[in-house]
């Protein structure tokens, strides 16, 4: 059964699961620091997490997350940003972060025998960046042509664009994860210096590593580093527990049938693309959702692959569309489902209603044996082959922790999967077909 994760015990110290030689301990300050040792590679991925993300954010400081997140890299008293950017390149190596709705993330991956190096490094910049005025003036131009590239993309404009109307637009998990262009120019250095000083402390403070590595002695490692960057690491503090207000409406409220789709109206976003490229969902299930392994089957399906429905349907067989997909997304209090696809402006119309017409027909007549087969086998596969790299398993370890709240094997959740029925994705494909809000259209003015 799945093992709840402790927040109570200041001594905390388990090993989660003694086939894969999980280990979970709280350190103190209340650092939480979950490992996996694997003795068969010559390498360990390192990850340092925070929970706070975009949706952490007040509408005035719209992008300070992410903003926060490239400061980090231009300098801490002990090292320039060549000194950061050169520490993992001359190792062959890679660094890197990212930015999402309910976390941040940083993250290297080395030899085993530059670990001390790795975390040296990633401790130095989360506790002792600089965050100097000229470093935010250089960064935010460069944020702002992130987010121009993205406004060039008609993928990328199409599914933020997508997400907000389902999520809310004014909502703070419906709003960019970057930020706006205005956002962004308006931010301040106290006001990003404001946002470090209330969220980079050691309580809430996440380190997953995976590979090879000693448990103890990384436990040392981060101390010594978290210390020298100034971080007072109190014994017997506990870890913060991340309180948010709950997202309007998180349970959703059907908003259409599938019959119903035609009557919506696109949200148009005109640009000069030759094709049209359309996303229509809605509310979806939430990341802690009891249906979301029956969500996974439903989604390889319906638009997981070659074999899936759309992609059989819309193209292989009527060549309407080169690229068709459906997907979802979850977060800790609302979620959202989709289908993607891109095609000539002239087919837009046949191409909604089949899109909305093979979830319904799921909802109405299921899905075969050999679907479910086939389905469970391609999540299982791409899950199991996943965790053949440090990097997925460090990932896994850092979800457990700062999303689900419990540990569970990898066994227990090819188990879970291998449970779903198809009933289930039936009876899930009914709700979600009845529950279409949203559809957004990005492509040439007509």
């Amino acid at each position: 059964m799945p093992l709840d994760l402790s927040y109570d015990d200041p001594a905390s110290d388990v090993l989660l699961d003694a086939a894969t030689g999980v280990r979970r301990s709280i350190l103190p300050g209340g650092v939480r620091l979950l490992t996996q040792t694997d003795r068969s590679v010559r390498s360990a991925t390192i990850g340092l997490w925070l929970p706070v993300g975009s949706r952490d954010e007040t509408p005035a400081h719209a992008g300070s997350t992410h903003v926060l997140e490239h400061l980090l890299f231009k300098g801490t008293p002990r090292r320039s940003a060549m000194d950061i950017a050169t520490a993992f390149d001359e190792v062959g190596g890679d660094s890197n972060a990212l930015t999402a709705k309910e976390h941040t993330l940083y993250y290297g991956r080395v030899r085993s025998s530059d670990i001390p190096m790795a975390v040296d490094v990633l401790t130095d910049m989360i506790t002792a960046s600089l965050l100097e005025q000229d470093a935010l003036a250089t960064e935010r131009e460069v944020i702002l042509e992130e987010l121009a590239m993205a406004e060039d993309d008609p993928g990328d404009i199409g599914y933020e664009t997508f997400l907000a109307d389902v999520l809310g637009p004014d909502t703070a998990i419906g709003r960019p994860v970057g930020g706006t262009a205005a956002s962004v120019e308006a931010l301040t250095i106290e006001d990003v210096r404001a946002h470090f000083t209330e969220h980079y402390r050691p309580d809430n403070l996440v380190v997953t590593a995976v590979g090879d590595l000693d448990h103890d002695e990384l436990a040392g490692l981060l101390q010594d580093g978290l210390r020298r960057g100034g971080w007072e690491l109190e014994p017997g503090r506990l870890p913060s527990r991340r309180q948010r207000p709950a997202h309007p409406d998180a349970s959703g409220a059907a908003a259409g049938s599938a019959a119903d789709v035609a009557a919506l109206a696109p949200h148009r976003l005109g640009r000069p693309t030759e094709q049209n490229h359309i996303y229509l969902g809605g509310r979806g299930l939430t990341a802690l959702s009891e249906d979301r392994h029956a969500l996974s089957v439903l989604m390889s399906v319906l638009g997981g692959g070659m074999s899936s429905r759309l992609f059989q349907n819309i193209r292989e067989q009527r060549g309407l569309a080169y690229s068709v997909y459906s997907f979802s997304a979850g977060y800790r209090d609302a979620g959202l489902f989709g289908m993607y696809a891109a095609c000539r402006p002239g087919r837009t119309t046949q191409v909604v209603e089949l899109l909305a017409e093979e979830l319904a027909r799921m909802g109405e007549r299921g899905i075969d044996e050999l679907e479910l087969a086939r389905a469970k086998g391609q999540i299982t596969g791409s899950f199991a082959l996943g965790l053949e790299d440090t990097s997925s398993r460090m990932g896994r370890l850092g979800t457990i922790e700062l999303v689900h709240g419990r540990y569970t094997s990898v066994d227990e959740t090819l188990e879970r999967i291998a449970a779903v029925g198809a009933g289930d994705v039936r009876a899930l494909a009914a709700r979600l077909a009845d529950s279409f809000s949203t559809r957004v259209e990005v492509g040439p003015e007509s």
